[in-house]
């Protein structure tokens, strides 16, 4: 064989090889960037995005809760001695939450839309722990102590925890999907 024909032989395997190893890392690469990108599909997006309004709006509630809940325990400690302004802030932030409570109804029939049927029912139970902590800790009771109130105001806080640890699973099991 002659070895000009030898030369452009190696010279053509060199080169169809160095095109593979090159198609090969950028087939790879866009692997590698759809998967970190996250779900291609619309309806896993969608789920991600109601998902994430789920979160919010029972976030907002929480928040609502956590300001009636520090205020009611306040009464609880000071009795009558407790001055009327922040009687007052307890009663707008009452009423605050109350139409915070829209959201977990709200929240409620997003997660059924879905299917979702163990984590509104967690969130129900949220939502009731929340009413039975406000039917126990108001203004006016008097034969409820401190610790009474911190007892239900953990029953809260549990009952919080479950719900958020389901939904996070569900958050990441559609991410793992994706």
């Amino acid at each position: 064989m002659d070895s000009a024909i030898f030369l452009q032989l190696i010279d053509t395997s060199l080169k169809v090889a160095l095109g593979a190893v090159i198609a090969g890392l950028a087939g790879w690469l866009m692997l590698r960037r759809e998967a970190l990108v996250g779900p291609k599909s619309p309806r896993e997006s969608r789920r991600l995005a109601i998902l994430e309004q789920v979160s919010s709006q029972v976030g907002q509630v929480t928040h609502s809760f956590a300001k009636y809940s520090s205020l009611a325990a306040e009464y609880v400690q000071f009795g009558d001695r407790w001055p009327r302004e922040r009687r007052a802030e307890l009663e707008a932030i009452s009423a605050e939450l109350v139409t915070d409570f829209k959201q977990f109804a709200d929240a409620e029939a997003k997660l059924l839309m879905l299917g979702e049927k163990n984590l509104e029912r967690c969130l129900r139970i949220y939502g009731a722990t929340i009413a039975n902590y406000r039917k126990q800790v108001y203004v006016g009771r008097q034969d409820i102590s401190l610790e009474q109130a911190v007892s239900l105001r953990q029953e809260v806080s549990q009952a919080r925890e479950k719900f958020y640890e389901l939904l996070s699973r569900k958050y990441d099991q559609l991410l793992a999907n994706a």
